[in-house]
């Protein structure tokens, strides 16, 4: 059977729920202005210099943290996905044939199911803990609408190999320390987590029998998506009368900060306290990682149903403008489910655009991603003379050879003031002016943010700029 795709004569076939938006070429002639697809980007400079910015607080966060960087194919077999989450995911992916073929292939959605069979197909020979994260490019064929797109940028973190609330904060940790990087702090996010064994002891003490668990933690996870009216109809559909929909409904919205008593939590919701034990573990480590100011109870929080184990969370931002930034927890038997051994893991994702707006509206990007762009140590001028003239080019080389950020003006122009302007815009540190009235072996050092200028030698310019450099980088 084939699996979202339909008889084609093309190489690649992309599914019905890809997008349909894009123009057509009519003829070889044709004049029609082209759009990038619906629910994808086009990154210009200052653009990608955004990207580039979080993607660098994320790298930098997952290598203090000891992690290592792996990457896989941006397409997978559709039945690594469909083996996770069930045919329904189908309708969800940009899904292709090879015409001819005879597998079925998805552009890849997530990267966990990816991670997943890589352990399982190296297992015996990895050294443990496996600590793995990755910077991957998603697709997801859905609609497009603000934090959500076709294709996004998504931060993984995985621990394998280690079990207990320890390895969760960990991975939790890691997803501050970027955050922190990026100026965030606990009065802009939030960590929201609950823990799949606390919620299933919390439902059996609300009432809810085992047959409907299934169905209740669907709801939980569905609760903020429903009206209030709807969700009590659900929840009378577990079986519950109204006093126990109160109580299941209070169970859903009840939050508190993780730094609190579990008891409170247990005496709103109408629990013995031990069945929250689980949480308990999770706050101790957390106080001990130094992160708990981070951090809340949300036991709405589920994550969906077949995939997490114990420890779930989100990271939200606090003013509800947006969705979850983060999402993730313990999943500890889809190694096993990929064909590898039994297996603990712990993990998350972070995608880039739900981030971006938040950094956006707290004014922790600046308004022109260009400044975001690596400024040149060097802007080489000539201000005309054939020695000068000659001299640029392999001037402009041997700068760049010892590792300095260097350019020149493509203009042919011998007004200085206006290749200084240049210079500027490019946001140069310095200008290097030669000729003009200049000695051959001498330039002219501007400091373009001082305002401040100099005659040196020529032989003394490398020199200069590199001890320029290396102040800069021990501030």
């Amino acid at each position: 059977m084939t699996l979202g795709c339909a008889p084609v004569t093309d190489s690649l076939f992309v599914n019905a729920s890809a997008n349909t938006d894009t123009a057509t070429l009519s003829s070889p002639m044709s004049t029609h202005s082209f759009q990038a697809p619906k629910g994808t980007r086009d990154f210009y400079p200052a653009d990608l210099a955004v990207r580039r910015h979080i993607e660098s607080a994320w790298r930098s966060a997952s290598v203090d943290c000891g992690f290592d960087e792996v990457e896989g194919p941006t397409f997978e077999h559709l039945e690594l996905y469909t083996a996770k989450s069930g045919e329904g995911i189908i309708n969800e992916l940009f899904s292709f044939r090879r015409a001819g073929g005879e597998s079925d292939y998805a552009l890849r959605p997530e990267f966990t199911p990816t991670l997943a069979r890589m352990v399982a197909a190296r297992a015996g020979s990895l050294t443990m803990p496996v600590k793995w994260f990755a910077i991957p490019n998603m697709f997801r064929a859905e609609r497009p609408q603000r934090g959500r797109l076709r294709e996004f940028m998504q931060w993984n973190i995985d621990v394998l190999g280690t079990e207990g609330a320890a390895t969760d904060i960990e991975t939790i940790s890691c997803a501050i320390l970027a955050l922190e990087r990026l100026g965030l702090t606990p009065r802009d996010v939030e960590v929201r987590l609950s823990h799949r064994i606390a919620i299933g002891r919390m439902l059996g003490a609300l009432g809810v029998s085992a047959e409907k668990s299934a169905d209740a933690m669907t709801l939980l996870d569905r609760r903020d998506k429903l009206k209030a009216d709807e969700f009590a109809s659900r929840a009378q559909a577990l079986g519950l009368g109204s006093e126990g929909v109160a109580r299941f409904d209070a169970a859903a919205r009840a939050k508190q900060k993780l730094s609190e008593p579990l008891a409170t939590l247990a005496h709103t919701i109408g629990i013995p306290v031990e069945d929250l034990a689980a949480l308990d573990e999770v706050r101790t480590a957390a106080d001990r990682a130094g992160i708990l100011e981070w951090c809340s109870i949300d036991l709405g929080i589920v994550r969906g149903l077949a995939y997490y184990t114990g420890t779930v969370f989100e990271v939200h931002e606090l003013s509800g403008a947006e969705r979850a930034v983060a999402g993730g927890g313990r999943y500890d038997g889809l190694v096993e489910l990929f064909g590898g051994p039994k297996m603990p893991a712990c993990g998350f994702g972070m995608g880039d655009v739900v981030l971006a707006n938040i950094l956006r509206d707290r004014k922790l990007l600046p308004e022109d991603g260009a400044l975001l762009l690596a400024r040149p140590d060097a802007f080489i001028i000539s201000a005309g003379g054939e020695d000068a003239e000659r001299m640029l080019p392999g001037m402009v080389m041997s700068l760049r050879r010892k590792g300095l950020h260097v350019r020149s003006s493509a203009k042919a122009t011998r007004n200085v003031g206006k290749l200084l302007g240049e210079a500027g815009k490019a946001r140069a540190r310095v200008a290097v002016i030669l000729g003009a009235e200049l000695a051959q072996d001498s330039v002219v050092l501007k400091d373009l943010d001082a305002g401040t200028q100099e005659v040196i030698a020529l032989s003394d310019v490398a020199a200069r700029l590199l001890a320029a450099m290396q102040t800069r980088a021990t501030r």
